[in-house]
């Protein structure tokens, strides 16, 4: 009879939590949230197909090939402030998993207290105390102290998996972190090696306007001694000089911002102004080597900001299930065993001083939930926004890749006619002071032939910086650098 008795209360508290819980959940807000879209074409064009070579996956010392621009980065990788903040940022998050995890272990504790305590005579307790004797004749002191040792724990039983998602969503955080730091080396790589290049062509830009001013130096002498000779006219020695001052000037400029770009360098390493060594001789005869560009979906693999964002979609989408278990109850178990007494002596005497505690805390929320429902309403927009973060930070990628491709191919054939040009002009330059000297060409057109060879040969330089950068860029987008 008892038994059955006992099973038909099991079985009504069953039914009663089974029916308490399928109210809570149709109380609990629904929002539908779209999934994100990752489709991305099968291949970058048609002429290339499905070709799966990457330059991405090439390190990037065997990709840049230069011992002096290695050694640089090389430094920045160990010295560099934003990327060693960025590090203690990983770090934090990492200590972030482990706050998460201790919230759904149970918490144990110890306790020791000392208390002395005088209650009124004419009071409930006070009079029970004093018809109350401790042992035989003995009665309670009249300053009653009391004493007590024990240990303590609380443990929030995780039902609806509300801390362990807390936890899972603490480790894509620090993943993501992770490839926040990757992806921060990558734009590290890649602004080093520009500035390496940039500083590369001014030395060659400074070389070249100086050569430049010697050939004007030289018209210069001699439209003088062609004036003395009646043969050309103070005009001419005027404009040569005025040219000779304006080169001159320009090269003062180049000066500077050959400066601050090896201080720019310097910072971006880590360390305080100083002389960087490069080999800048050889800066117009690099080769600009292919670039294998594999297949778009590769880039879901190779680009941190990319797999960044998709770390940070998974952490939302988890922070909304954490949000969500809060409309269900939440169990919370207290226990506590240990030995009271008023007197040490008697602390030790079992099982008289012996006290212990167990209890069990069931709490719903089902008034007044409004700030949970904005926290659930805000856990889901934040989901949304990833998902756009996420679905715009892979289209950037696309577009960034097709935009290198076609500059890169651009800047081949700008490159071409440049160089074409500058041969022409120095060939005319060789023609314009062989008649000029022999009085058969005036000081215009030395002066203009002059002036078009050093803007050709300026524009060559900056045209060879700028298919370098539109390489290391083309790295950077592929996802290669932090490997």
């Amino acid at each position: 009879m008892n038994k059955l008795i006992f099973k038909n209360v099991k079985m009504r508290s069953a039914l009663l939590l089974t029916l308490s819980l399928a109210m809570l959940q149709s109380c609990v807000p629904k929002r539908d949230i779209r999934t994100e879209k990752t489709s991305l074409p099968e291949s970058f064009d048609s002429i290339r197909g499905r070709d799966t070579i990457n330059s991405a996956n090439m390190q990037w010392k065997e990709f840049f090939n230069d011992v002096d621009l290695s050694a640089l980065i090389d430094t920045a990788l160990v010295n560099n402030q934003e990327l060693n903040i960025m590090l203690q940022q990983v770090d934090i998050a990492k200590n972030e998993i482990q706050s998460r995890k201790g919230e759904y272990l149970p918490s144990v504790g110890i306790a020791a207290a000392a208390e002395v305590e005088k209650v009124g005579r004419y009071t409930s307790q006070g009079a029970n105390d004093a018809n109350t004797n401790v042992k035989g004749d003995q009665e309670f002191p009249e300053a009653l102290p009391n004493y007590s040792i024990g240990a303590f724990a609380t443990w929030e039983v995780d039902v609806w998996k509300k801390l362990r998602n807390a936890k899972k969503a603490a480790v894509m955080e620090y993943l993501s972190s992770i490839e926040g730091k990757n992806f921060m080396m990558t734009h590290l790589i890649a602004e080093i090696a520009d500035s390496y290049y940039e500083m590369q062509a001014l030395d060659n830009k400074l070389l070249i306007i100086k050569q430049n001013l010697e050939l004007q130096n030289d018209g210069l002498r001699t439209v003088r001694l062609q004036k003395l000779a009646a043969k050309a006219t103070e005009l001419g020695v005027q404009r040569l000089e005025a040219e000779v001052f304006k080169n001159t000037s320009e090269l003062y400029t180049v000066k500077q911002e050959l400066v601050e770009v090896e201080n720019k360098l310097n910072f971006l390493i880590g360390r305080s102004p100083q002389h960087i060594k490069r080999a800048s001789e050889k800066f117009i005869e690099k080769q600009i080597d292919t670039m294998y560009v594999g297949v778009p979906s590769q880039l879901l693999v190779n680009r941190p900001d990319i797999r960044k964002a998709e770390y940070e979609l998974s952490a939302a989408k988890l922070d909304t299930k954490v949000a969500k278990a809060n409309f269900y109850p939440s169990l919370t178990l207290r226990a506590g065993v240990g030995v009271e007494s008023f007197n040490l002596k008697y602390i030790t005497t079992t099982p008289e001083s012996v006290l212990y505690r167990l209890a069990g805390d069931v709490v719903a929320p089902i008034i007044n939930r409004n700030a949970i429902k904005a926290a659930y309403y805000n856990a889901n927009d934040r989901q949304l926004q990833a998902i756009f973060d996420y679905e715009k930070t892979v289209l950037n990628a696309h577009v960034e890749v097709l935009n290198g491709m076609s500059k890169l191919e651009n800047l081949k054939q700008i490159y071409g006619q440049k160089e074409k040009q500058v041969n022409a002009l120095n060939n005319a330059i060789t023609i314009t002071n062989t008649l000029f000297r022999a009085a058969r060409a005036d000081y215009m057109e030395v002066l203009l032939t002059q002036r078009d060879a050093l803007e050709a040969k300026l524009d060559l330089v900056s045209a060879k910086k700028e298919q370098l950068t539109a390489r290391v860029n083309m790295y950077k987008s592929l996802g290669g650098g932090w490997n």
